[in-house]
């Protein structure tokens, strides 16, 4: 029971630094300017260490000292853990386009009329081989640490059930996995959770004074402390780790010697298997790509700050997954389903969720109006030129969104031709910029307010979050009857190795490429890219009717 409690805890952990990277992803591409592609990739990556190495760990498992070697996956894991927060060590300060100088620069991004030619401004410190070398440096981490914690992640699922299914009484084995597998459903909800606690906090707050921070969490501007939740799950992990040291090694029962690739043709061949397992694929890339992504479209679709898209995901969707596994589970055990009757039950389920699904194509508004990038009053003038700021001489590539009083939002306060910033006296927070000469209200110059103006899709949050988790629970129902559907249709001395290769394929063909296919899919629908170094960084702006639709 001892042994259960601690690989309780350390699943708990491990799903905590692969599931808190998803809950700050869309932090992360912001502070280091990744595509959606690449920071997909990035998030399934650990599954490329993990896939090559599984089938040798599930054929060796009798041979080794597993709880020793559960040990050292842990202790990879936590070093994984430690090292993804590395780059927040290595690199500067986290540097955006100001209003008010400050300690980094002197520059302002304010419509300056008297300075001739377009200024340098923070973005053009960033080219620099030295800075351009810094970027690939932190990339080349980040995937390092993946890689390790797939590697690491390897002996523990695997190794940790079968010694508890080989030493626990027939009686209890069906509960103590049962516990393990409600860990596992539970702990990506948990690092969501995490990921919204530690995201409230600036991301250099060991760097910079508060004083300091001009951005409130509400900016889109603002970066989280997304390296903080790193520290403590690898903490973790790493102290879950050492019980297993400690547990003896006893002798497995001995099971009979098998032909590798006979079974994988047998099993392969069998219809009713392979076609729910591609089923399964099917679900499950959509899945992937919705853990990794669904903040990123939260925040952007409503406005929302990244905390509070991860406490929703966290609270309600993962919840709601986990209610509709276990209902498909007690209709299966109350009314003793027959196979045709379980594949009844899952295309119930599907079609059902897919009805529910609908409507959330069209629950959000268009991206807000934006001077130059969705918007123009007059469209004789090019892509980002507008003749009232034609004066300021504006650095090109700032971004310091501010929202007009005519409801318009302007890249920075320059495009907006603003020459007066408002300060609050006591810690430099910006109130408002006056004297904006492209926002006109009856003839007279506008202000304008810090901060983006949002796509005012507020009343539409509600309906879509309860749509989305009613739909994430009839989709879940389906999730017991498709096992039982693979255990009770492959002949019984096949099952533990069908289920591995059924895991293999999940892996490579849905986790490694769902996130891949979705952040590409979604970086299609970029409007203005963030430029560093004349390549392209991070989205500043997405179609978000496109970004919703596909």
């Amino acid at each position: 029971q001892f042994f259960v409690f601690c690989h309780g805890l350390l699943q708990l952990s491990q799903l905590l630094v692969s599931g808190y990277l998803k809950s700050s992803i869309s932090t992360i591409e912001r502070r280091y300017g990744l595509s959606s592609q690449t920071s997909g990739l990035l998030a399934s990556f650990n599954e490329v260490g993990n896939t090559l190495l599984i089938v040798f760990i599930s054929y060796f498992g009798s041979r080794v000292h597993r709880p020793r070697f559960i040990g050292c996956g842990a202790i990879l894991v936590s070093l994984a853990g430690f090292l993804m927060s590395l780059p927040h060590f290595i690199t500067g300060p986290y540097e955006y386009d100001q209003s008010v100088a400050s300690m980094f620069s002197n520059t302002t991004d304010l419509c300056q009329p008297g300075v001739p030619g377009p200024r340098g401004n923070l973005s053009d410190v960033g080219c620099t081989p030295h800075a351009a070398r810094e970027n690939h440096e932190v990339l080349l981490v980040m995937f390092i640490a993946q890689a390790l914690l797939g590697i690491g992640g390897v002996p523990i699922q695997p190794f940790g059930i079968s010694y508890i299914d080989d030493f626990a009484s027939e009686r209890n084995s069906p509960l103590y996995l049962g516990i393990l597998f409600s860990v596992t459903v539970i702990g990506p909800g948990v690092a969501f959770m995490l990921g919204s606690a530690m995201l409230r906090f600036y991301v250099d707050i060991d760097k910079v004074t508060g004083d300091d921070v001009q951005l409130t969490n509400k900016d889109p501007r603002w970066v989280g402390a997304w390296w903080l939740g790193f520290l403590v799950a690898a903490s973790l992990v790493a102290i879950s780790a050492v019980p297993y040291f400690f547990f003896p090694r006893e002798m497995p029962k001995e099971v009979g010697k098998r032909d590798f690739p006979l079974v994988l043709l047998r099993n392969l061949r069998h219809p009713v298997y392979l076609l729910v397992v591609l089923a399964q694929v099917n679900l499950s890339a959509m899945v992937a790509g919705l853990a990794t992504f669904m903040g990123k479209f939260l925040e952007r679709q409503f406005s929302l700050t990244a905390s509070l898209a991860n406490m929703i995901i966290g609270a309600v969707n993962i919840p709601g997954a986990m209610v509709g596994i276990v209902v498909g589970g007690a209709i299966l055990k109350r009314f003793q389903m027959s196979l045709r009757q379980c594949s009844a039950m899952c295309v119930l389920g599907m079609f059902l969720c897919l009805l529910l699904a609908f409507p959330l194509l069209f629950l959000g508004c268009p991206t807000q109006k934006v001077a130059g990038v969705t918007y123009s009053e007059s469209s004789e003038f090019g892509h980002h030129t507008l003749e009232c700021n034609l004066q300021c001489n504006c650095p090109e590539k700032a971004y310091n969104p501010i929202c007009g009083s005519n409801a318009i939002e302007y890249i920075s306060p320059c495009s907006a031709g603003c020459r007066v910033v408002n300060t609050n006296a006591d810690n430099n927070a910006v109130l408002n910029y006056t004297n904006c000469s492209c926002i006109s209200e009856n003839g007279l110059a506008g202000f304008a307010k810090p901060g983006t103006c949002g796509t005012g899709c507020s009343h539409l949050f509600l309906p879509f979050v309860v749509l989305s988790c009613l739909a994430g629970i009839l989709a879940s129902t389906s999730h017991t009857p498709s096992f039982m559907l693979i255990l009770r249709s492959i002949q019984p001395e096949d099952k533990s190795f069908a289920v591995g290769i059924q895991f293999m394929l999940l892996r490579v063909l849905a986790w490694m490429p769902g996130p891949v296919l979705y952040g590409s899919a979604i970086d299609t629908t970029c409007i203005l890219w963030e430029k560093k170094c004349d390549r392209k960084a991070a989205c500043r702006y997405y179609d978000n009717n496109l970004f919703r639709q596909r």
